[in-house]
């Protein structure tokens, strides 16, 4: 069942639930969950932006579509999302292969689904969200610091966990024009194929990422930036107080050239 809540697109499947909200310029939150009520943390995110003011969204007999700005997300009544640009260029789209849309050129017996929730002890589910990578040249930068010489992730397998030397940012820049976090703090596993790409989260209670649309690295950043955070400008005595440590620094080591 697909419905409208103020300007939040809301598809209701069995046990499942999936919010597409509007979240900022040109993007949008998506969360799922299967418990009775979706968690309201906003984690690593902003309490909810303005978001762009034509927010349109259309719901026919067959799917649901919602347009923020540059972005548009289409869900079919039988759950599958994919996500495109204002171009009409997909930069998303759930990998599924099931028998339950036999209309879908993808329709398989497999039973692999693109949101899955495996029940745990506690509460909890493992969660995965497996999305297709609609082109296998595409490359995708930023994760975070890990040990490794690589800049293009594409084709990586990436723990999601802090260790020592290792700093996890589940944010990811696509040069098919795409930003996507991540939005969950549990510790699981990213996989960036050249033919399906997969996010986990080990013990979760949802499903949660952002994605935004833009036509630079330079915009994507941004957006990105205005609803995670940004860092405030340094009062202009630091340069100062910079300078005078540094010329301390070389006048107590006298082998060392200023």
């Amino acid at each position: 069942m697909l419905i409208k809540e103020q300007d939040c697109l809301v598809f209701q499947y069995d046990a499942e639930q999936l919010w597409l909200q509007p979240w900022g310029n040109n993007a949008f939150r998506v969360r799922a969950t299967k418990k009775s009520k979706m968690p309201d943390e906003a984690w690593a995110l902003h309490p909810k932006p303005p978001a762009f003011r034509g927010v349109q969204i259309v719901i026919d007999d067959s799917s649901g579509s919602i347009t923020n700005g540059k972005i548009k997300a289409t869900i079919t009544k039988l759950g599958k999302l994919t996500i495109t640009n204002y171009h009409g260029r997909t930069l998303l789209e759930e990998y599924t292969r099931n028998r339950r849309d036999i209309l879908d050129p993808k329709c398989s017996a497999l039973e692999v689904e693109g949101r899955e929730f495996k029940p745990i002890i506690g509460g909890d589910y493992h969660v995965t969200l497996r999305l297709e990578s609609v082109e296998p040249d595409e490359k995708i930068f930023g994760m975070g610091q890990y040990q490794q010489p690589y800049l293009d992730l594409k084709g990586h397998d990436i723990e999601l966990a802090h260790r020592n030397s290792q700093a996890s940012v589940p944010f990811a820049l696509s040069s098919l024009g795409y930003g996507f976090l991540w939005n969950n703090p549990a510790v699981g596993r990213a996989v960036l194929g050249k033919n399906v790409m997969s996010f986990e989260a080990f013990s979760t209670d949802l499903l949660d990422y952002w994605v935004v649309a833009g036509d630079s690295p330079a915009e994507i950043e941004e957006a990105y930036a205005s609803v995670t955070g940004t860092v405030p400008m340094m009062p202009e005595y630091v340069d100062s107080i910079a300078e005078d440590a540094f010329v301390r620094s070389r006048i107590s080591n006298k082998f060392l050239p200023i």
